[in-house]
């Protein structure tokens, strides 16, 4: 009996990722080993070393991924300049006669550095070393503050600028500028039902409200002190939108703002410079190696002819379109659990998005629907980033933090829920401006 190469590579990828994983190995070289060894089988020793190092050259060869070193650098400055600080500041003003007023300015300060920033795990930690001590001072339970900062910071990853859609943009083909304003309703969503949580826990967990409240002429003074943080929205997405600038070159303005802005600020010093440039380089030499492995990985199983086993499967089961989206969602939420939304963006996406094009679903929107899913997992354990942040900044284990976020994953679920089946949320803002 002859089995199939397509079905042995096929094994290989799935079980050889699911093996690295469990041995605790990096998750680009669990990628990296298992693709490699699929390919053998399929091409033969020589060819699989050839083909697999030219296909992970060319995953990296390209312009609009320089953007995600840029907005990294760009995220690692703001931490260190102060923009946090400010964004906070303003958030309290926004939301500072709500119950639960300081856990609401965690939220919405998140997402504010996000949207600046386009970063989860910086926005974790700038928001979060600020916030925390506040919380626990105003009389919040501590799990319950790491909770709600380590729950809000993803929002970051939908509101624009954001390195994930850069990396699905990548491997979906589809414009940059359409996919950030996607992201907005989304990571409005994201934003909106943390807060709801916030509202509904506040008599468990929630302090006493605030007594003394900011001046008209505080408040106003407060807000303009974070406008030139703010402005550099303006700057990234407009000029993309206009067309001034490519999202490459909108990300090297980024970083160039947000250095003269913390110089300005006098809480970014040349010697902080180092520092700053060695960790973006880390992050940065990470990122790109899941892109290269992962871009390795998508060519092999095209070349084995996996994405039309997998739709073939999934159609046998169903032809109903939103069974079909809850069963990838699970899918999706699962494997977010385990492995980061960047490598999982690009082994998925060359999988289900042909899937879900057959039933008419338009590629921004489903890059909405991946991204939030996605973006749940970075806050769930064994493996999420940003809960590791949040809970090391708080200086808790993760245990008693993932205690106290149930109620947040329920809301966010439900949040998902509505982005997969409501596409106005995702769709309305690209095609009004015309980038559909």
């Amino acid at each position: 009996m002859t089995v199939d190469p397509s079905t042995i590579a096929a094994l290989i990828l799935l079980f050889g990722i699911l093996a690295g994983i469990a041995l605790g190995m990096p998750i680009a070289v669990g990628i990296g080993l298992s693709t490699l060894a699929a390919a053998v089988v399929l091409l033969g020793p020589d060819r699989a070393v050839l083909t697999t190092s030219q296909r992970m050259f060319t995953g990296i060869n390209s312009f609009p991924l320089l953007a995600i070193p840029l907005f990294v650098l760009a995220g690692s400055l703001m931490n260190s300049g102060g923009i946090a600080t400010r964004l906070i500041d303003a958030a309290k003003v926004l939301v500072g006669r709500m119950p639960s007023s300081l856990a609401a300015t965690n939220v919405v300060a998140n997402g504010l550095f996000g949207a600046v920033s386009g970063a989860a795990v910086a926005a974790a930690a700038a928001v979060g070393t600020v916030t925390q001590p506040r919380m626990v001072q105003e009389g919040y339970n501590r799990p319950y503050a790491a909770a709600v900062n380590v729950a809000s910071a993803p929002a970051g990853m939908l509101i624009p600028p954001s390195n994930t859609f850069i990396v699905y943009s990548l491997v979906s083909s589809t414009s940059i500028a359409a996919l950030f304003m996607a992201g907005v309703g989304p990571g409005l969503v994201w934003v909106l039902a943390c807060i709801a949580v916030v509202m509904v826990m506040h008599k468990k967990y929630g302090a006493p409200p605030a007594t003394e409240h900011p001046t008209i002429g505080q408040s106003l003074l407060t807000v303009w002190r974070a406008v030139p943080s703010l402005f550099m929205i303006v700057i990234v997405v407009g000029g993309i939108l206009i067309g001034w600038f490519t999202p490459t070159e909108s990300a090297a303005i980024a970083v160039v703002y947000t250095l003269v802005l913390g110089l300005l600020y006098r809480e970014m010093t040349v010697g902080n410079l180092p520092k700053v440039l060695l960790d973006s380089a880390r992050t940065t030499a990470i990122v790109m190696l899941l892109v290269g492995v992962s871009s390795a990985l998508s060519w092999v199983m095209s070349f084995a002819r996996i994405p039309r086993l997998v739709s073939d499967a999934l159609l046998g089961l169903t032809t109903n379109p939103q069974v079909i989206l809850i069963l990838m969602m699970i899918i999706l939420l699962v494997v977010g659990t385990f492995m980061d939304p960047t490598p999982a963006i690009l082994i998925f996406t060359p999988i289900f998005l042909p899937i879900v094009s057959e039933f008419g679903i338009h590629p921004v929107h489903f890059g909405a629907i991946i991204v939030y899913n996605l973006s749940v997992g970075v806050i769930t354990p064994p493996v999420g980033n940003v809960l590791f942040v949040g809970a090391r900044v708080a200086g808790l284990r993760i245990e008693p933090v993932v205690a106290k976020l149930g109620w947040f994953l329920l809301a966010l679920f439900i949040g998902l829920l509505i982005v997969v089946f409501v596409p106005f949320l995702s769709m309305w803002l690209p095609t009004t401006l015309g980038l559909i």
